[in-house]
């Protein structure tokens, strides 16, 4: 289901304000409807440096979603109706290593997923799939968002590991040296969700991770607060803006990567055992190998 004024094949998911990016055309409110339950809110689409992009808020209109709340298998779903194939995620992060500097962004390559209380598959209910989430950033989308990072002047850095925890709390200071102790290069609470089921719906998915503070584990810098978070996110918001701006022109072509089929072979029941029931809620998943 694209939108009324054309194909969309580049989703953006991010805090609001995103669908507020200077130089959007075209604007259009999407409601979709999803096996799972309501997205987030309704997806805002626009033409942006002459492509259609879907720009979806994680948390929210008015920011009313924990990171636990968060409908995570309706939004990529969502995106999957859309006729999404790029996912670009911006999220704040807190950085967990001396050289990753409040206002750096960072291309993560890797996750630790430490959450307890999420819906991270679209499989069960009759219907087991195992996807190959060794490399869970699609490498080729990374790869244009960091080079559109260098070219608009930003301080980006490219790769590193993303952990996701549970939140909404942020950590101790306790937690915050053992995880650093792990070698993980950055903290946030919601995108290791979003790209396991990214990658079971076979969208590319990349993460743009904006540096907010140093966690609670740096001795020389305050622990993190609401306030400092919100007057460092404004700043990266903006440089995210003028990434995504530059590195759209190179998305929208045919995908090399193996993302379009990581589907293929992972479906383990056989096919005339999937009930009928959710082999149709299913459908804009599997179809091309179930039916």
């Amino acid at each position: 289901m694209p939108g009324k004024t054309g194909i969309i094949k580049i989703g953006v998911i991010g805090g609001s304000g995103l669908y507020e990016m200077e130089g959007l055309t075209g604007i259009e409110k999407i409601t979709v409807k999803t096996p799972f339950g309501a997205p987030s809110a309704p997806y805002i689409a626009g033409t942006l440096e002459g492509k259609r992009v879907a720009f979806l808020s994680r948390h929210g209109n008015g920011h009313k979603w924990l990171p636990s709340e968060i409908n995570y298998r309706a939004n990529i779903y969502g995106m999957k109706k859309l006729g999404v194939e790029r996912i670009i995620s911006v999220s704040a992060v807190g950085s967990m290593k001396e050289h990753i500097h409040p206002g750096h962004l960072v291309i993560p390559d890797q996750f630790y997923d430490h959450t307890r209380h999420r819906q991270s598959t679209f499989f069960g209910e009759g219907v087991v799939a195992h996807v190959s989430f060794a490399h869970p950033i699609c490498t080729d989308l990374a790869g244009h968002l960091f080079q559109a990072g260098k070219e608009v002047g930003t301080q980006i850095h490219r790769g590193g590991t993303y952990l996701c925890m549970e939140g909404p709390q942020f950590s101790t200071r306790a937690e915050s040296m053992i995880y650093r102790s792990w070698g993980v290069d950055v903290i946030g609470m919601t995108n290791a969700t979003e790209a396991k089921l990214a990658r079971e719906a076979e969208i590319c998915y990349s993460t743009i991770a904006l540096a907010t503070d140093y966690d609670c584990w740096h001795q020389e810098e305050e622990s993190v607060s609401v306030e400092s978070v919100i007057k460092i996110l404004a700043q990266n918001v903006a440089l995210s803006k003028k990434l995504i701006r530059q590195a759209i022109p190179a998305l929208g072509g045919e995908r090399s990567c193996a993302c379009p089929s990581a589907l293929k072979d992972a479906i383990i029941t056989a096919k005339k055992a999937i009930p009928a029931k959710v082999k149709l809620k299913l459908k804009p998943l599997i179809h091309k190998y179930i039916y």
